[in-house]
């Protein structure tokens, strides 16, 4: 026994408010955070609508189109990656 506690020690006390407060906060913060995510979320999508009505082709045409850039633009990095490793030789 050191200093007068008993052995084993009494049961684990906690302060029920600042637990409860704690709780709170938690679940208000939870909630604004959901709020802000749906009112941007909801900006968003309507930005995106807008961006849509306004393109001179349809969205399918659009990620098409955006897909072949994608892959020539691999395949041109993956080329030029083949063909050149980075190293200067020198010629003999």
């Amino acid at each position: 026994m050191k200093n007068g506690q008993s052995y084993p020690p009494g049961p684990f006390q906690t302060h029920k408010a600042p637990l409860i407060l704690g709780a709170v906060m938690v679940g208000t913060g939870g909630l604004i955070g959901l709020i802000g995510m749906l009112v941007s979320g909801t900006a968003m999508a309507s930005a995106c609508r807008q961006w849509f009505r306004e393109l001179d082709m349809p969205p399918t045409e659009v990620v098409k189109q955006k897909w072949g850039q994608t892959k020539a633009a691999t395949a041109a990095g993956t080329t030029a990656w083949q063909q050149h490793d980075g190293m200067h030789r020198a010629h003999a």
